[in-house]
C-alpha cells in the first residue's frame, strides 16, 4: 500500500473515531474503499458482486446483490472475485448509536449477536430501495443540519427493520460448533449485567472464572472458545463492556465517582480511576467534564 493511501485510510479512521459514524460509496476502485487497521465498529454493506466471506466459523459464497452485517465481535474478511463490485457502506460505534432512551446493545440485535444471520441476498426491487437509503445517508452526511446523527441512526434503523423482515441465507452457513455456543452463551450473559440501575449493588460477573462457573464450564474452555470465535479473549470483552458502562454512567447520571466504581465492583476509588485512565488515557473526573 502506498503512502497515499496509507494516509487516506489514517484520515478515514480518524474521522470515524471523531464522529463515531460515516456513510460512503463502493465501486471497482479498490484504492477508495477504506482499510480499517482494527474493526472496532459495525458495519452494513450492500454489495453487489461474486465474492466469498469467511464469517467466524461460516464459509459464504456469494453472487449478486447481498446486505451484510459486520460486528466489532466477530472476525471476517472479504474476498471480491468478479472485475466489477459496486455498493455502499456504512460504519459506526456501539456509542453513536447507544442513545438515553436505548438501554440495549446491538449486539443483542438478531443481525449482529453470536449466531446471528449477518448476510441476505436481496431482490432487485429491495435493492433499489436500500441503495436509496445510503443515498439518502450520503446526502445528508456533508450538510450542517443539526440533528444529523439522529438523522443517520433512523437510516441505520430502517435498514436493520427491512432486513429483519427478509428472509435470511441461512442455506450458507455451517452449523453452529460448540466454541460458538459457548461464546454466544458468555457474550448474552455479559450483556445482562448492564445497564447497571443501582449503585447499591456491585457488579456480579467481573473475572473469566466468574462467568466460566455461571456458564457451568472450566475457564480454560471458555478462554479457548471465546478467543477462537471473536479473535480476542475473555478478558478484554468484559473490560470493554465495563469500560463503556463506567463512561455512560459518567456521562448520563449524578453518581459520585467512587459509587461509580463501587457499582462496576471497584471496592477503592483509587482501583477504579487507575483503571480507567490505563485503558481510555484519561481520568473519569475528565470524562465527566
Amino acid at each position: 500500500m502506498n503512502n497515499q493511501t496509507e494516509t487516506q485510510n489514517c484520515d478515514f479512521t480518524s474521522d470515524l473515531k471523531m464522529k463515531g459514524f460515516k456513510v460512503y460509496p463502493i465501486n471497482g476502485d479498490y484504492s477508495k474503499v477504506p482499510v480499517y487497521s482494527r474493526r472496532d465498529f459495525y458495519k452494513i454493506c450492500i454489495n453487489t458482486s461474486k465474492s466469498i466471506i469467511q464469517y467466524a466459523d461460516r464459509g459464504i459464497e456469494t453472487d449478486g446483490t447481498i446486505l451484510f452485517f459486520g460486528n466489532p465481535i466477530i472476525p471476517y474478511s472479504w474476498e471480491t472475485i468478479s472485475e466489477k463490485f459496486e455498493g455502499y457502506a456504512c460504519v459506526f460505534t456501539e456509542e453513536f448509536f447507544k442513545t438515553k432512551d436505548r438501554s440495549e446493545t446491538l449486539q443483542e440485535s438478531p443481525l449482529f449477536k453470536i449466531g446471528g444471520t449477518p448476510i441476505f441476498t436481496l431482490t432487485p426491487e429491495q435493492k433499489v430501495f436500500i441503495d436509496s437509503l445510503f443515498q439518502k445517508m450520503i446526502q445528508e452526511y456533508e450538510t450542517d443540519y443539526a440533528f444529523k446523527d439522529d438523522l443517520m441512526r433512523s437510516y441505520v434503523n430502517l435498514i436493520i427493520h427491512e432486513s429483519m423482515k427478509m428472509q435470511p441465507s441461512e442455506s450458507f452457513f455451517k452449523h453452529k460448533n460448540a466454541s460458538s455456543r459457548i461464546t454466544s452463551l458468555f457474550l448474552e450473559l455479559l450483556e445482562r449485567q448492564f445497564p447497571i440501575e443501582t449503585k447499591d449493588q456491585p457488579l456480579a460477573l467481573k473475572t473469566p472464572q466468574d462467568y466460566a462457573q455461571s456458564l457451568s464450564v472450566h475457564v480454560n474452555h471458555l478462554n479457548r472458545s471465546v478467543k477462537e470465535v471473536t479473535g480476542k479473549p475473555t478478558t478484554a470483552h468484559i473490560t470493554e463492556r465495563v469500560v463503556n458502562e463506567a463512561k455512560a454512567l459518567l456521562q448520563h447520571t449524578d453518581w459520585s465517582i467512587s459509587d461509580i466504581g463501587y457499582s462496576l465492583g471497584f471496592e477503592y476509588p483509587s482501583y477504579f480511576n487507575n483503571y480507567f485512565k490505563r485503558l481510555t488515557g484519561t481520568v473519569p473526573k475528565s470524562l465527566r467534564m
